[in-house]
């Protein structure tokens, strides 16, 4: 009895809600500009010199730090 209730009660509620009129919608007026632009693009260029190392060993400090894993990331075991 109570599910049957419901029932009707979601039905009437549902066309209900479908059966309002909604807001008509609020029209403005666009107004268009032009727009210009004016960039000038300064190009100047350092020459910054860069260095990548390598290391020998595994056990550096800089592929230890870059290789951790968290807790998280092991599997776990049922």
């Amino acid at each position: 009895m109570k599910a049957i209730l419901t029932l009707i009660a979601v039905v009437f509620f549902g066309t209900f809600a479908m059966a309002q009129n909604p807001a008509e919608e609020i029209k403005v007026e666009t107004i268009s500009m032009e727009v210009t632009l004016d960039i000038e693009v300064k190009e100047t260029f350092k020459m910054d010199k860069e260095v990548a190392r390598l290391y020998k060993f595994k056990n550096s400090r800089i592929k230890k730090e870059l290789a951790f894993r968290t807790k998280r990331n092991r599997s776990k075991l049922a």
